[in-house]
């Protein structure tokens, strides 16, 4: 039954994802007949993403999924195969709204003028706010990306989007002759924020220093990689 109802949502229209490769991009929610239907596929999900963000992805059952959700088990393998298959898709969902809520709608227009050191400081917190909101299923989904094909299939994904969508934003904003490889800065600064954000999320430990000090930090170490001759002092 979850087969079917997967191919059946494979045909439909995907949501506009700002670019998104087809690994991250989500399709529209089924049209399920009755709305109690809907209801319950939707808390599972929602059971699924608390018991997996704070149990991690051993720990946690099809069971006691189910409980949470105030469904039947059998109500769960309507609309997926296993655990496995429900965790693919909150990683996914995860990703795409960390892509969408951070990077996806960065533009030049967005850098004109003063606005550029705003707009690099609100993407940051924003960044921040998205990891350190959820810190341990980011942590779960960052180790289970090293232990399962899949999972690490969505983070590449991730990064490389992001990659390019940061790239080509270098790419416009600045000339090659001060930035000669976007495509490497862009990967630079991607990993920086990303190893920041998680460095805060508690992913090694408690973090050395707060969220308001490295946030300007990241935004100097942004601010000058890309503009370099403005910055000098």
């Amino acid at each position: 039954m979850a087969s079917r109802l997967r191919s059946s949502l494979a045909r439909r229209e995907p949501l506009s994802h700002d670019g998104l490769p087809g690994v991250l991009r989500p399709v529209r929610e089924p049209d399920f007949r009755q709305d109690r239907s809907r209801r319950s596929y939707l808390a599972l999900i929602d059971a699924a993403t608390a018991l997996f963000g704070s149990h991690g992805y051993d720990a946690v059952g099809t069971p006691e999924i189910a409980e949470r959700a105030g469904v039947s088990v059998g109500t769960f393998y309507r609309y997926f195969d296993d655990k496995h298959e429900i965790y693919l898709e909150i990683a996914r969902r995860t990703m795409a709204a960390a892509y969408s809520e951070t990077i996806a709608n960065l533009g030049p227009e967005r850098f004109a003028g003063r606005a550029r050191r705003e707009t690099i400081s609100e993407t940051i917190a924003i960044l921040f706010d998205h990891v350190m909101s959820q810190p341990q299923l980011t942590r779960s989904i960052r180790e289970m990306s090293l232990r399962d094909a899949k999972v690490a299939e969505l983070s590449r994904a991730f990064e490389q989007v992001s990659v390019a969508r940061i790239a080509t934003l270098i790419a416009a904003i600045v000339g090659r002759d001060v930035v000669a490889d976007p495509e490497a800065i862009a990967w630079v600064l991607h990993g920086a924020a990303m190893e920041t954000a998680y460095g805060l999320a508690g992913h090694r430990g408690p973090p050395s220093i707060g969220a308001d000090r490295a946030r300007k930090a990241l935004t100097d170490f942004v601010e000058r990689a890309l503009f370099p001759g403005d910055l000098a002092r």
